[in-house]
């Protein structure tokens, strides 16, 4: 029985009730096909790379996402979700359960990184495969390249096809100089524009999954990340957006939405919708200029005008790049990736399982880290093993009973780091740390976007999310020292002059 109230958390208690019934018959249930199998539903993560919070129709973006649009008015529409604000640091805290800070992620992994996400870590793919499903991820990984240990199929994955780092050329799918394309650690010279790879190989994988075991499937999109490179049948129906970069970046979506799209009907024809839990989010907002630093804006901007682009070194035309070429939108937040300010932390986020939860707006606090623990919570799955937020400061929780049957669920502290500095949320409440020195206070429940600085008027609860955030758990960092990425920057396409990823370092 489906029960559809929308917007009524009577409807979500009943209905939890439902979930409730069918998954303790589910889990008495044997299959058939594998007698002794315990009946679990599919889970499937979405993630999009750079996708800012007015990128998507739902929020009244000029950009078209109906399947996207779709699949947040019909599920969960998680208005609070916040991730980190760059890509490693939110894919190493969504796959491990624990803050990205207290595993010394704080940026962006460099391709020169020898390390990568700590390998004491069980992360998300080693507790489905444990409980028995089969692990398939597509896409960007971006948390460990040079040693197969911390590559994924390492990690909890039984297959992976995609790329290593942080962001490959959509056509030729090279990263730093090297091609980046593999599928099991093997090289690929495909043809064709990432998002359509990518989209084929999750159809393939899914219709020849193994129908005897769950599936477990990331879906790490590239897409909107740079460069902005697009199909020209998608690029001409945004030919009345003027700004080039924005014009592009909306295609760029658009080609994704299509992916998304293609993977339901995937879902559908293979009878598989109705006992799959979907998790849709962004890495972090959107990149733009409001996004970086105004110096390096100004910088890039007179560079830009007196030389031409490309600009040459290519340590300045990769900063100009990612100064001006972002064409998200984070509108009403402020600023976006790499920026501690809700633009670049708050994004688009929604839960979906048809026929099991219903339509709602959840305006509690969600963060990425929470992720694990709920969608394991959400599986019946055992989660030894799994830091908890009652005895570790920088787990995250099990959202799942605020999310089926309303009970309200205490977000602990949440930090984020960025170019400009630190914050922390202790919700409604979000103290900003600026590296100028600077301390700013906002409630971000009542002013989204932080536009009354409240530090005066609240000293004393300043002062003690101060306490909070200086005593917030930080691991050592894994990163290499600024100036030698500098000296080898990570560009996204561009030439071909070194051996391929999937080749360093051995399989």
């Amino acid at each position: 029985m489906t029960i559809k109230i929308p917007g009524s958390r009577i409807a979500l208690i009943f209905l939890s009730v439902t979930v409730l019934a069918a998954a303790q018959t589910g889990a008495q249930t044997r299959s058939s096909a594998s007698p002794g199998a315990i009946v679990r539903p599919n889970v499937v993560i979405i993630l999009a790379d750079d996708m800012g919070w007015n990128d998507v129709g739902y929020h009244g973006s000029d950009i078209h996402t109906p399947h996207i649009d779709q699949l947040a008015a019909e599920g969960l529409e998680l208005d609070r979700f916040y991730a980190q604000t760059a890509c490693s640091p939110t894919r190493a805290a969504l796959l491990s359960g624990q803050s990205s800070q207290s595993l010394g992620i704080y940026s962006p992994l460099s391709k020169l990184n020898p390390t990568g996400l700590a390998l004491d870590q069980k992360i998300m793919p080693a507790y489905f495969r444990d409980a028995g499903y089969q692990t398939f991820m597509v896409g960007k990984w971006h948390l460990g390249f040079y040693e197969p240990e911390y590559r994924p199929l390492a990690r909890g994955f039984d297959h992976f096809y995609g790329n290593l780092t942080g962001g490959v050329g959509y056509w030729n799918h090279v990263h730093g100089g090297g091609l980046d394309w593999q599928r099991n650690g093997k090289t690929l010279r495909q043809e064709g524009y990432s998002t359509h790879l990518q989209s084929a190989e999750i159809t393939r994988l899914i219709q020849q999954r193994d129908p005897e075991k769950p599936l477990f499937l990331y879906a790490a999109f590239n897409a909107p990340h740079l460069p902005n490179e697009a199909p020209a049948d998608t690029l001409a129906r945004y030919a009345h957006i003027e700004n080039p970069n924005r014009r592009i970046h909306a295609a760029m979506v658009t080609e994704l939405d299509s992916a998304i799209g293609q993977l339901m009907e995937t879902l559908s024809t293979e009878g598989m919708l109705e006992n799959t839990l979907i998790w849709f989010m962004s890495d972090n907002g959107g990149l733009n200029r409001t996004a970086m630093p105004s110096g390096l804006v100004s910088m890039s901007q007179r560079l830009e005008d007196w030389f031409g682009k490309p600009l040459f070194p290519k340590t300045l035309e990769f900063i100009r790049t990612n100064a001006l070429d972002g064409g998200s939108d984070n509108s009403p937040h402020r600023k976006g990736k790499q920026s501690i300010y809700e633009g670049g932390a708050r994004v688009p986020s929604f839960v979906y399982w048809k026929g099991r939860l219903s339509p709602e707006r959840i305006t509690q606090m969600v963060t990425v880290k929470d992720v694990l623990p709920t969608l394991l919570s959400a599986t019946d799955i055992d989660a030894n093993g799994l830091p908890t937020a009652t005895t570790t400061e920088s787990a995250g929780v099990d959202q799942w009973p605020g999310l089926t049957r309303g009970e309200f669920i205490q977000a602990p502290d949440y930090l984020i780091n960025g170019m400009d500095g630190e914050a922390l949320y202790r919700f409604p409440w979000k103290l900003l740390a600026l590296k100028s020195g600077d301390l700013e206070l906002y409630n971000v429940d009542e002013d989204p976007g932080e536009s009354v600085n409240l530090i005066a008027r609240y000293a004393e609860l300043a002062a003690e999310l101060k306490a909070a955030l200086d005593g917030s758990v930080r691991g050592e960092s894994v990163h290499v020292p600024l100036y030698r990425s500098l000296l080898d920057m990570d560009f996204f396409g561009g030439e071909e002059d070194r051996i391929p990823w999937s080749e360093i370092g051995g399989e």
